[in-house]
């Protein structure tokens, strides 16, 4: 039988998220039916939330940093049972037939993967349904996208890592970070505070850009050995041709010119943030040094899962602050002013009755 759920979820872009009750899919043999605790507020779920990104198929339920724990599997689970402590990123599905969901690089499927939430339902929805996030109190997934969360991790500080971790974890492996990089983190916020304690625990040394100071005893605590403020030119100026890997996590329109000076040669700055509207980039500065713009979008399931048992090994979690569910919106305004150190996350078991 459907499994009746409850959530808060956004009706149109110009108004709150309200409470809303909806129904998950009973468990067919693949899935998993999971009692969610925790979910993550990430900066796209306001994105999508206020259709900033595209018109949003509205009731929307964010949410795709889930931690929770099994209460249920279909009848082909043999990974999970119940009790297990999982968690759910930002993908529910893919083709699974695509070069690249044969790589084990879901993120990039051919066709698109389905998202958490806001997608078309591929398993046991019409053609009118869409998937739903992690704003409520279960989830039904199919096992494929189920993750294990160590024990180690406390699963409320564990939940951001389903999205902020692994964004951040997938460059850093694929631009081969390790002892003797040099990497610069660009906004040290949801994003950019993982960053630097995951590139700090891969033996780089990390240096932290940002528009002030108020930061920088936060970033020194997290691993940065140092910490640049953009408006000063003398210190920009010295620390040009420095990094071999920039990772930009600023989800805001702003200048990059300047910080792709302090690249090394055959340097790479990669674009994190969500920004809608496009970044000036100029070619001398990129021909004269080898220098390379790229991007990167979450990871693979595998590579997720790789993820959360390095931050298990290295004692590694995100910084949150915990928030019931009615205080979703007064999140989103303080998110937008950077009002959070450094992800809120929501407690769903105190979600009304």
């Amino acid at each position: 039988m459907p499994i009746a759920t409850r959530a808060f979820a956004a009706t149109a872009a110009d108004k709150p998220l309200t409470p809303y009750s909806f129904e998950r899919r009973d468990p067919v043999p693949d899935d998993v039916l999971i009692d969610i605790k925790f979910s993550g507020i990430c900066h796209s779920d306001l994105h999508m939330a206020r259709s900033e990104t595209g018109p949003a198929p509205y009731p929307l339920v964010p949410g795709h940093e889930i931690a929770g724990v099994v209460k249920a599997v279909g009848s082909n689970v043999v990974r999970f049972k119940e009790g297990d402590r999982v968690g759910v990123g930002c993908m529910v599905d893919s083709c699974r037939e695509c070069s690249s969901c044969q790589e084990g690089l879901e993120q990039y499927c051919v066709p698109g993967f389905t998202g958490t939430y806001g997608a078309k339902d591929t398993k046991g929805g019409t053609a009118e349904t869409i998937t739903q996030g992690g704003y409520s109190d279960h989830i039904t997934v199919d096992q494929h996208f189920v993750l294990s969360i160590p024990d180690s991790l406390p699963l409320d500080a564990a939940a951001p890592l389903l999205c902020a971790g692994v964004t951040t974890y997938s460059p850093l492996k694929t631009w081969g970070v390790g002892p003797g990089s040099k990497v610069a983190v660009i906004g040290l916020g949801g994003l950019g505070h993982m960053a630097v304690k995951l590139a700090a625990a891969m033996g780089a040394e990390v240096t932290v850009l940002s528009t002030s100071d108020r930061k920088k005893a936060d970033a020194e605590r997290m691993g940065a050995k140092h910490f640049l403020i953009n408006s000063d030119k003398a210190a920009m100026k010295a620390a040009a041709e420095s990094f071999d890997l920039i990772i930009n996590t600023v989800s805001a329109t702003h200048e990059i010119s300047s910080q792709v000076q302090l690249l090394a040669r055959d340097g790479t700055m990669v674009m994190l943030g969500l920004t809608t509207e496009g970044l000036p980039v100029y070619a001398v500065p990129l021909l004269w040094r080898r220098r390379r713009i790229a991007g990167s979008l979450i990871g693979g399931i595998a590579e997720t899962q790789e993820m959360l048992n390095f931050c298990a090994e290295h004692g590694i979690a995100c910084e949150i602050e915990i928030i019931a569910p009615d205080q979703i919106n007064e999140a989103y305004e303080r998110m937008l002013k950077s009002d959070v150190r450094y992800r809120f996350v929501i407690d769903m078991e105190k979600l009304a009755a």
